[in-house]
């Protein structure tokens, strides 16, 4: 029997509204590179991955322009409209590829600031857990609850238990494909992998990232991403 092997799932069918820029954020520059071409770049270079899927939006124009478009190890397919229904769309993209006890790692497109060694302890971790698990950073800040208008606090949540979901997510690639098409067809919101996961009645571990694994969200984010690559 062999080794189960891992695969990259990169969902990069959104348009980041947010960004308020003339292309969706994964495709603006940092250093002069796509950040998807940033992302995907850490990641195939950092682990044995014995492909790479990504979902990319129906209307895309500017992957044919990104160098990942020109790597053997990357394919694509069409996302949809949320990042559940992407994902899931990659997983059956992969289908003929992938073994059902296969790990599937993934990636959000604007991450670029992943480090190999959290990828690294992600891999290492997960591989003998029975459900999988994700990297996360301890919630440093002091969290509150607030109701009303305007907002007062209701209470003080202990921060002691409170996490950051980061990316990678990494899980078998059957009881990831389970998981979605039950949370999605339940209606219930899947803003991660491991929410899926933990819909369907499973517990995923966590594995601790560095907290500058960012995500870029709105355009303050850019000159930040770009202080932490060049650090690395």
């Amino acid at each position: 029997m062999t080794s189960p092997r891992l695969w990259l799932i990169v969902p990069a069918a959104g348009i980041g509204k947010r960004m308020q820029a003339e292309c969706p954020k994964q495709y603006l520059r940092i250093n002069n590179r796509y950040i998807l071409d940033l992302t995907l770049s850490r990641l195939l270079d950092s682990a044995r991955f014995a492909g790479c899927m990504v979902a990319l939006n129906a209307a895309d124009h500017w992957w044919q322009d990104a160098d990942a478009s020109k790597d053997s190890r990357v394919q694509t397919c069409t996302g949809g409209a949320e990042r559940g229904d992407s994902v899931l769309s990659a997983l059956h993209a992969l289908a003929e590829q992938v073994e059902d006890n296969d790990w599937v790692l993934v990636h959000d497109a604007a991450r670029p600031c992943v480090h190999s060694d959290d990828l690294t302890r992600l891999v290492d971790t997960v591989l003998g857990h029975p459900v999988g698990g994700l990297l996360a950073a301890p919630v440093a800040d002091t969290i509150k609850v607030a109701d009303g208008t305007p907002p007062e606090v209701v209470k003080t949540m202990d921060r002691r238990q409170l996490w950051r979901a980061l990316t990678p997510q990494m899980f078998r690639y059957s009881m990831l494909v389970d998981a979605l098409e039950q949370a999605l067809a339940s209606g219930h919101p899947v803003t991660d992998e491991s929410s899926a996961m933990e819909f369907s009645g499973n517990m995923p571990v966590l594995v601790e990232g560095r907290s500058d694994n960012i995500k870029i969200t709105v355009p303050a984010d850019l000159d930040l991403a770009g202080f932490i690559l060049n650090r690395f």
